[in-house]
């Protein structure tokens, strides 16, 4: 750009926006920032016929004697939803076994080798951030100092799920024997500066951090407190949280990506009268089952921080639990996330999808819509599954 064989303002001010070209004779990918560079590459790669799942689901890779560019700049713009990603959950079915016997197996877990995989297909999905595996049976993410350098390589956000406050995986890293009670009347100061220790380790990193309180292990909190002091306690607990990123984080705690999301006691106690500092994003989740429980209203729509979703394809819990294989119709995932995100929610887009496997077409569109919900209407949502199986087993087919 600096020689003008590309006009900046192509790029200049854009977010994760790519071009692709030819100057001279040479190829040339060029990107608004490092992620925006990946997607032109793995852009460049899903064209020439290496599918974005290739390794998770054993797409063939297409051979061709030859390859040839078109003239002219082509670019897929920027992205709808700033941070898009997955929250690996449920990894006792697959996930583990695989990584820690077949996959990794000197580590006995999944570890960095695993999430190198996670997060490459992350990239070919266009997508930006993960919420990694936080069940006991596997190791927490943090505990491996190396997870969060396979992170960084790949410029992928980390993030937490919703019960997880400032990166802390509370079902396998708190010790109540070490550290005290999980309980914030009783034990503040404790949890307060575990977390502390938690953000200064990460700040290193580009992270969203979640602002959270429930019980250990995305259990409700375990209180027989009236709601006024639910309300009290939980409005206190984030607070020093915010706090917490403001003294550890060189830089306006306004301008730190930061998460809320009512999910099950959480939102009643949300609806009465929890308060949140405007530049936080609401993330709404749906019931479980690919139902919105709430959208942002005409306040809510006002604020700085916007709003996202927590949306699933895979869930374990009553009623009924669906992990081997994801029943979201598309249609309804359109209906319900075109709503969300005509209400503002444009900030962050979380999709539970268990161990990964099972739900990788309902992870594809939730992404593909996350990067241009614009190229999606109720008629062509339809055909989505058709159009992506035949991608993977041929052009043939699709009828």
């Amino acid at each position: 750009m600096k020689q003008k064989r590309i006009n900046g303002n192509l790029l200049k001010g854009k977010r994760e926006k790519f071009i692709i070209t030819l100057i001279d004779g040479q190829l040339v990918i060029a990107g608004s920032d490092r992620r925006g560079t990946i997607y032109g590459i793995y852009e460049l790669s899903q064209q020439m016929g290496v599918s974005p799942w290739y390794d998770w689901a054993d797409v063939p890779v297409e051979h061709h004697d030859s390859i040839f560019v078109n003239k002219g700049i082509y670019t897929d713009g920027e992205p709808a939803v700033r941070y898009r990603g997955i929250f690996l959950n449920d990894e006792d079915w697959g996930l583990t076994p695989w990584a820690s016997q077949t996959f990794e197996p000197e580590r006995g877990n999944i570890g960095p080798r695993t999430y190198a995989k996670v997060c490459e297909l992350l990239l070919r999905l266009k997508a930006n951030y993960l919420a990694p595996a936080m069940h006991p049976v596997s190791s927490s993410f943090n505990q491996i100092p190396e997870n969060r350098l396979v992170a960084d390589t790949f410029a992928i956000v980390m993030g937490s799920t919703h019960c997880e406050p400032l990166l802390l995986n509370t079902a396998s890293e708190w010790d109540t024997k070490t550290m005290g009670p999980w309980n914030y009347d009783k034990n503040k100061e404790g949890i307060n500066r575990v977390l502390t220790q938690r953000v200064r380790e990460n700040s290193p990193y580009e992270n969203v951090y979640t602002l959270a309180l429930r019980g250990l292990h995305d259990g409700a909190m375990s209180t027989t407190l009236p709601m006024h002091e639910k309300v009290r306690m939980l409005q206190q607990a984030l607070l020093d949280q915010r706090r917490i990123l403001a003294e550890n984080i060189d830089r306006p705690v306004e301008t730190v990506p930061q998460a809320f999301t009512p999910y099950k006691e959480v939102l009643e106690i949300y609806s009465n009268g929890l308060e949140l500092p405007d530049d936080i994003t609401i993330v709404w989740p749906d019931d479980n089952y690919g139902y919105m429980k709430r959208l942002s209203g005409v306040r809510e729509q006002r604020r700085t921080g916007r709003s996202g979703v927590y949306y699933h394809v895979s869930y374990l819990g009553v009623p009924h639990s669906y992990l081997w294989f994801s029943t979201t119709p598309p249609s309804l995932m359109y209906e319900e996330l075109r709503k969300a995100y005509d209400t503002t929610a444009d900030r962050l887009w979380l999709v539970n999808c268990g161990d990964l496997k099972g739900s990788e077409m309902q992870v594809s569109l939730f992404l593909d819509m996350a990067w241009d919900i614009g190229r999606f209407t109720a008629d062509n949502v339809v055909t989505y599954p058709a159009r992506w199986l035949a991608g993977i087993f041929g052009e043939a087919y699709y009828d």
